[in-house]
């Protein structure tokens, strides 16, 4: 069964830390770019990062630039977000998307709840 199946999330407080994971299945890390978004409450779909899981290359909005990490294991078809320095604004629900766009189109796992708060 072709899938991405997330886990990690959670609720930290700001300047803290948190690694999203994003276990893909019934297809080959190496053969689509990787990609996280998130959605905040009331507003649309955001691209945070991509990655090339072949090549190594990424990517990241200026919105996370710095503070944000994607990588991946290809040996465990692993996707990952590192999230360090976390800011209220951070709070959204995050997605891992087999390509670079958000769309219906493209698999994208379940999403998983951040929440960044005192």
């Amino acid at each position: 069964q072709v899938q991405l199946v997330q886990s990690g999330g959670g609720l930290v407080q700001p300047g803290g830390s948190l690694r999203l994971s994003c276990a893909a299945s019934g297809f080959s890390f190496s053969s689509a770019f990787m990609s996280w978004h998130r959605q905040a409450p009331g507003k649309g779909p955001e691209y945070i990062s991509y990655i090339n899981p072949s090549g190594g290359e990424t990517h990241y909005a200026n919105s996370v630039k710095g503070r944000f990490t994607i990588s991946v294991d290809n040996a465990k078809n692993t996707l990952y977000l590192q999230m360090n320095s976390l800011k209220s604004e951070d709070t959204a629900v995050y997605y891992c998307v087999r390509g670079l766009a958000f769309g219906p189109g493209n698999l994208r796992g379940q999403g998983t709840q951040v929440t960044v708060s005192s």
